[in-house]
């Protein structure tokens, strides 16, 4: 970090100069003792529209989103409907983002049974990555895929050279649920590490048979990197994320009825998040992403139910704050967020020479945040559509004071 002046042109940074280089510029904003960052790109949002706006939209998440620093979202194919495994699916959900969204949206195409000859058309209508889910997605537009479909859509696959995102659980190794519970535990159980293990093998194995770029989502486990390891020592291209989720909460901590804490993969206990951070600071986990997945409150209300809530947790506008809160407690520096969230996910969504950097010739999206200044997350004034969150009531450090997209002021909190 140091001292300096961004110059931004017709929308991309210019020059970056001294501090006191502003040359003939007649419009300067002065971010004072607070971090110009580049903006965050979150390749993990659902937003749900068309088809499920009531749960979320273009108009609340982006807000949201910028909000949070954040000035690139990649929309996950579901839960809107149609999916979007399909092009005239994507030409759909683009239109309804074109004059609601205030950051910039990108979008990830479906791979889903029998949708293999979708792929390369999705791939030229410009999808940044392609997604899967090896078990049931919660819901019937997205079905999950078997091996088999994977070994059909894998060659369309690496014809494309887009990753492939993998929700990796094995739904051989889940357990089924013996009725309504209340306890937490009873859900943590019901998804062993080992699901997400067999899972991350599968994937492994069907690399060495074609090896396409392969991303695994919201590793909730630690113990699951020494296969990632293995892998990328024999050359395999697997990339691999974690959440603010995993990073910010214990399983240990959560009481029972708490459906708001509810995720698929679950939150580990306490000491799977200590390792999942050592893991993020050693370089092994390559990123972190929101997987913002919100619904209307009614579908958390179900009598404190685990088996009977929908899962996902809400926390785009969030993710900024809940990262930094812990790494300045584990002696991390703001460059370390700035990797995770935005040189990293840029290099992800195949934006390496355009988004994640300050630098001349990148896309003039930077955030401005004090990260000495903390808040107390209040639900009610969160810009998401619903305010039901795990964060509510919690200290976090780390404030977004500005968010420019494109070197226009998408958000700002001053008076």
């Amino acid at each position: 970090m140091r001292a300096a002046s961004i110059h931004i042109a017709n929308g991309r940074i210019d020059r970056v100069a001294s501090y006191d280089d502003i040359g003939d510029a007649n419009d300067v904003d002065d971010a004072g003792d607070s971090i110009v960052m580049p903006g965050i790109v979150d390749t993990h949002v659902h937003v749900n529209e068309p088809g499920r706006t009531e749960w979320e939209g273009f108009e609340t998440a982006t807000r949201a989103a910028a909000a949070g620093g954040v000035t690139t979202i990649l929309d996950m194919p579901l839960n809107s409907i149609p999916a979007t495994t399909t092009v005239q699916a994507l030409d759909a959900k683009r239109e309804c983002a074109r004059e609601k969204a205030v950051v910039n949206v990108e979008f990830i195409g479906g791979v889903v049974p029998g949708n293999a000859k979708e792929i390369a058309p999705l791939a030229n209508a410009g999808v940044r990555a392609f997604k899967c889910f090896l078990t049931p997605s919660g819901v019937e537009e997205f079905p999950n895929v078997t091996e088999e479909d994977l070994r059909e859509a894998f060659p369309a696959l690496a014809r494309t050279g887009l990753p492939l995102m993998v929700h990796a659980e094995d739904p051989a190794c889940l357990i089924a649920s013996r009725g309504a519970s209340q306890k937490y535990s009873d859900y943590l159980a019901s998804r062993p590490v080992e699901a997400e293990h067999s899972a991350i093998e599968t994937m492994v194995r069907l690399m060495e048979w074609c090896p396409i770029p392969v991303h695994i989502v919201h590793l909730s486990s630690a113990t699951s990197l020494a296969i990632i390891r293995a892998a990328r020592d024999r050359g395999l291209p697997l990339t691999v994320e974690t959440c603010p989720h995993y990073l910010t909460f214990a399983a240990d901590e959560i009481p029972d009825g708490a459906t708001e804490y509810k995720c698929a993969p679950p939150i580990r206990s306490s000491l799977e998040r200590d390792a999942l951070w050592r893991a993020l600071i050693d370089g092994d986990i390559d990123l972190v992403a929101s997987d913002h997945s919100p619904c209307p409150p009614s579908m958390k209300e179900s009598d404190g139910n685990f088996f009977g809530c929908w899962g996902g947790i809400a926390s785009l506008q969030l993710t900024l704050s809940a990262v930094w809160t812990g790494a300045r407690v584990r002696g991390c520096s703001p460059e370390y967020v700035a990797r995770w969230m935005s040189k990293s996910p840029a290099r992800l969504a195949g934006f390496s020479s355009q988004k994640g950097e300050i630098a001349s010739g990148f896309d003039a999206d930077i955030v401005v945040w004090n990260p000495d200044e903390t808040f107390t997350v209040d639900a009610s004034k969160l810009a998401h559509r619903h305010h039901v969150t795990p964060y509510a009531g919690r200290e976090l450090y780390g404030i977004t004071q500005a968010t420019y997209v494109g070197g226009r002021l998408s958000y700002h909190s001053f008076p």
